[in-house]
């Protein structure tokens, strides 16, 4: 089972990296000192130690605060951003609330064109369902309206735009 002790016998934690400290394999001395693991394809820094693939991310989260939460979401929402202070535990929820938009034709998360009235039609998913806003005439107008809706009904887990997209 992975610990925080054990994962500070092996890892120093340096601006949201891990180095290797030691290694399981005598084989694998040359890593010692060297940044663990590397970027997958959907953008985490997986680690492979203990014979399985883990989050550097999760890592870090249980070396700083001793317990392994259900799901960390990166504040900042650039998932390669691992220091500690952009990672925060979450619900399943509140880390959808955060996930970055969608393609849509719009380009603005939760505004969609609704052909039946001519209109933009604002919506935020809350509870597992979509909670209408309105229709809007003006594009800009129905972003502003979905964005103030996302801030009030997911708070401080909202998406902001100024994120990395």
């Amino acid at each position: 089972m992975i610990t925080q002790q054990l994962i500070a016998e092996y890892f120093d934690y340096k601006d949201g990296c891990l180095y290797w400290k030691k290694t399981v394999h005598g084989n694998k001395q040359y890593l010692v000192g060297q940044m663990a693991g590397s970027i997958h394809q959907y953008g985490y820094r997986h680690i492979t130690w203990m014979g399985k693939s883990h989050k550097a991310h999760r890592l870090i989260f249980m070396l700083h605060h001793g317990f392994m939460p259900q799901e960390i979401d990166h504040i900042n929402g650039d998932r390669a951003d691992n220091r500690i202070e952009n990672l925060r535990s979450v619900t399943r929820s509140q880390n959808q609330y955060n996930k970055r938009p969608q393609r849509n034709a719009s380009g603005y998360r939760g505004v969609t064109w609704h052909k039946k009235t001519g209109k933009w039609l604002v919506r935020v998913g809350l509870n597992n369902k979509n909670k209408s806003l309105g229709y809007y005439d003006d594009l800009e107008l129905a972003a502003l309206v979905a964005e103030e809706g996302r801030s009030l009904h997911y708070g401080q887990f909202a998406y902001r735009a100024h994120h990395a997209t």
